[in-house]
């Protein structure tokens, strides 16, 4: 009967899916994410894993993706503190902003190889 059981909750688990593709409000445009406010989501070149470098002057251009709890964490979104004691959504790793010059919807602007779009 245990094996039935086990079975059986294992076939569940596999036919659910995965947790959460994204976090809340997160969406995916043409192998993009895209942040709640309809942005284009970016990855900091001189970010490390799981540590934000862009504070300050820099997160006034640059915002970072805030995080108010963990819904949506799973194996590729995680949530890493910041300097000033917030908390960010990061993808894969890297910590991820808006570009506070962008238009929600309209085609992204400032990528460069230091502010490279957050892909999928």
């Amino acid at each position: 009967m245990r094996t039935k059981c086990m079975s059986a909750l294992a076939l569940g688990i596999f036919l659910a899916g995965p947790a959460l593709a994204a976090p809340p409000g997160v969406t995916e445009a043409e192998g993009a994410w895209i942040a709640p406010d309809g942005k284009p989501l970016y990855t900091f070149g001189r970010d490390t894993t799981g540590v934000s470098n862009c504070n300050d002057r820099c997160a006034s251009a640059w915002p970072p993706l805030l995080a108010e709890d963990e819904t949506g964490a799973d194996a590729d979104w995680s949530v890493v503190g910041r300097a000033d004691g917030s908390r960010m959504w990061a993808y894969k790793g890297q910590p991820v902003y808006t570009f506070a010059q962008d238009t929600p919807g309209e085609a992204a602007t400032g990528v460069s190889t230091t502010w490279p779009l957050a892909k999928r």
